[in-house]
């Protein structure tokens, strides 16, 4: 039990390092959660710093989720039998790595360095589902960006690709009929992380809807 909850601590403390806070900071620019958006995410650097920085961010959030769901579990966890009752298909060590990927996942949102108020999990989510199922990743980010070239709302584009992972699951396995480990629990792992992430954007859903939602058309450091 005690080793659980260390490796659960560990990649709690992994997914709350606020990056575009720090990186705001460090390029003395103030507080990246008083301007544009009010989001401690890689889109709002963006806006505000830059595309060199921006980039740089959202890739250490991606990182963020690979490492508290593919090396934590492999370097913290023993392979003890697990606190509860396991009725998955996976091993538990699979099991172990899907519970430290969520948690990253509510420690960017939540995050422990910055009164709990945090970035909206997409960047360190697309992470834990590069470490868990790449395929899934690669049709989300596939999907982001044609719906960002199309129509230029990162917003939109992060609900949509979230959503995409478990339709791709559900695709891939009932109608190409690829056996896919686990399906009928990763499935619902998959939709939980997708409706977290669509309730992280309520706000931008409302502002959408609206049709008063910012596009990412330019920001610093690019012409307009």
């Amino acid at each position: 039990m005690e080793n659980f909850i260390v490796v659960l601590l560990i990649s709690y403390v992994i997914g709350s390092i606020p990056t575009s806070i720090i990186a705001v900071k460090l390029a003395s620019a103030g507080d990246i959660r008083k301007f544009g958006s009010g989001n401690a995410g890689g889109t709002n650097v963006l806006r505000m710093l830059g595309w060199k920085i921006g980039v740089a961010v959202i890739l250490f959030d991606l990182f963020k989720g690979v490492i508290a769901t593919y090396y934590v579990p492999q370097i913290f966890w023993d392979p003890n039998p697990l606190p509860f009752n396991n009725a998955t298909p996976f091993q538990d060590f699979t099991v172990v790595q899907i519970i430290c990927g969520i948690v990253a996942v509510l420690g960017h949102i939540w995050t422990l360095f910055a009164g709990f108020k945090g970035g909206k999990g997409v960047a360190t989510g697309a992470g834990m589902i590069l470490g868990l199922a790449p395929v899934e990743f690669a049709v989300a980010m596939g999907v982001f960006a044609i719906v960002f070239l199309l129509w230029r709302y990162v917003s939109l584009g992060s609900i949509l690709a979230a959503m995409a992972i478990p339709v791709s699951m559900f695709i891939r396995e009932n109608l190409f009929h690829v056996d896919i480990p686990g399906y009928h629990t990763l499935v619902y792992f998959a939709i939980a992380v997708s409706m977290l992430i669509t309730y992280t954007h309520r706000e931008n859903i409302k502002r959408l809807l609206a049709g008063t939602e910012n596009k990412l058309t330019h920001f610093k450091g690019t012409r307009k």
